[in-house]
Formats: structure tokens, sequence, C-alpha cells
């Protein structure tokens, strides 16, 4: 009787033990977090490179792996469940969302919408009535490229026929500067950088009023939006977004490696950084979504007849994970 309670207290210890070691292990063992970066290894995802490099991931118990590609190809995996992040334009998530998809944009990277309309200065095209019967090239109809030009032609009356719409991919700067497109869509912290290092001060039209929409950010599945794991993830990504704004010469030289001497200048990233603070980051932290915004730009988004006007705006973002600490 007493060897075989002995028995059984053993073999209890040895349970115990077990159980502890698993849990030591689980709590020692980084949990993977997968995320879609759109596109391209590039300038614009330092934040995300910067908080792999420094730990900040690694800080949170995660595991950050980065997989690029276009969006159309990434948004699919995250609802797989073979991504658990993707970094894309806001309507991105408009769009799935309003299809039935359970997703969300959850961090702003860019406060405002870094599209603007450019154009070299022999084509005197100072104002939106400028575009009329000229030729705009645009990556495609997609995109927050596409719905802030429509904004800003609605802005001044004029229909998208009345301007010659050019889908030429992402070659806006080449296409500009060859004279095959009278003006393009582009970026003011990408093209009209580049334009500038070259000596040319690009005339450009502000979307912002517009379309004061928020920039590309990150978004998730609802299913993971409401877990401590989504809460450490962004934590993370707001640290790498406070690094770059304190330091972006550093943050450049760290994030370098990963997209290397076609991805971007520093130029372009410090043109970014302003992007990525206002106001309201500065009273509810780096990534926080400003309602307002949202509401002005999917308002314009069902007058055009994009989004079913039975939908709020806030059904397609949320800053629930936000760390008002992160400013």
């Amino acid at each position: 009787m007493y060897r075989k309670n002995q028995t059984v207290r053993l073999a209890g210890v040895l349970v115990s033990a077990l159980l502890a070691a698993t849990s030591a292990f689980a709590q020692t063992t980084p949990r993977t977090v997968n995320i879609g970066l759109g596109y391209i290894p590039n300038v614009q995802f330092t934040p995300f490179y910067v908080a792999d490099r420094l730990g900040y991931f690694r800080a949170e118990g995660l595991n950050v792996k980065y997989q690029h590609g276009y969006v159309s190809e990434l948004m699919p995996l995250l609802l797989q469940g073979k991504l658990d992040f993707v970094v894309g334009d806001p309507e991105d998530a408009v769009f799935a969302r309003a299809q039935g998809a359970d997703v969300k944009y959850v961090m702003a990277m860019y406060q405002k919408v870094p599209v603007t309309v450019f154009s070299l200065p022999g084509k005197n095209i100072r104002d939106v009535a400028d575009l009329k019967g000229k030729t705009v090239g645009i990556p495609g109809t997609f995109g927050s490229s596409y719905f802030a030009l429509g904004a800003l032609l609605d802005s001044a009356r004029l229909k998208e026929s009345a301007i010659r719409l050019a889908s030429i991919g992402f070659t806006q700067l080449e296409a500009v500067r060859s004279g095959k497109v009278d003006a393009a869509v582009g970026y003011v912290n990408n093209e009209v950088v580049q334009l500038a290092a070259a000596g040319i001060k690009a005339n450009t039209l502000d979307v912002t009023a517009a379309y004061p929409m928020v920039g590309v950010g990150l978004m998730t599945t609802g299913k993971t939006l409401g877990s401590d794991f989504a809460k450490k993830v962004v934590r993370a990504a707001q640290r790498g977004l406070k690094f770059t704004v304190a330091d972006p010469a550093q943050a450049f030289k760290l994030a370098f490696p990963v997209f290397g001497t076609g991805g971007g200048s520093l130029s372009v990233l410090r043109a970014s950084v302003p992007l990525i603070q206002s106001g309201v980051t500065a009273q509810n932290g780096l990534g926080f979504s400003d309602p307002a915004a949202w509401s002005k730009a999917v308002a314009y988004l069902q007058k055009s007849g994009k989004v079913p006007a039975s939908f709020k705006a806030t059904d397609f973002y949320s800053n629930a994970l936000i760390s008002k600490t992160m400013k």
C-alpha cells in the first residue's frame, strides 16, 4: 500500500513538474506574428523594420515575420489566418468590410493621405480646374490614389470624364518627366521629394481638404482585434513609429539593410515623418485614427456610391489597441 501511494505521489509530482516546464516553455518561446506589408520592401515601412531590429516585438514575447506583396494578394491570406495583420490603404479595409469580411483598420501610420496630383512647372497646373482636358496618370482605379483624385475632382464639380485618366502603374515619376502624362497622382513624400532632389519644384494639388482620410496603416480581423496578442503587436509597432519620428536618420540606418538602395532615401523618410504626427496623435498616441477624418472620407465614398449608406465610419476602424502613452 505504501509503495502504491508513493508511486501515485511520484506520478503527481512528475505531472506537476511537466506542467510547470510546459508553462515556462510557453512563456519563454516567442509567438510568431505574421505581418503582410504592401508591395515591396520600402523605406515607408521603416517603423516596422525598426521595431524588429530594435527588439520591440521580442520585448512583447513576439517573433515577427514580414511578407511583402500586393495587398490584393495579402488580404485573402489575412482572412484565411495565414497572416495576422496587413499594412495597406484604409480603403482596403473599407471595401473588404463592406463586402462582408471581418476586417478593421487598427493603427494609422499616416495621419493624412499622402496623395497629391503633381506636375512639372511648365504644365501650369496650379488648380483643380486646370486638370480639365489633361491626361492624368494614376497607378490604377483602386486605392487611396484613385479615391483621393475622385474627391478632388468632385470638390471642383468636375466629373472623371473631364480628364483623360491613364493607368500607368507605379511609373508616375517617369511618366511626368517624359511628358507621357500632363500630371500624375503620386505622393508628397515620394515623387515630389525625388523631383526636388533633382532641382525641380513640382506643382502640387492638395487633396486632403477634399478627402481627409488617414493614410496607410495596420489592419487585422475582428477575431484578432479583441486579443492581448493584438495589443502587443500594436504596442511594438507604435514604438517603431515613435523611434522613427524621434530620430529619422538612425531609423533609416537601421532599416536600410532591409530595403536597400532601390527602396527609398532618407529624404523620403524625413518627408514622411510629419505625416505620422498630428494634433490628434499628440493627445491620443501615435497611430490613433481621427474619427472626423474617417467620417468625412467615408461620407464621400458613400456619396460616390462606393460604400453602402447603411455603414457607419466606425464599422471600418478601431482605436481600441492604441496606447495613449506612445506619443
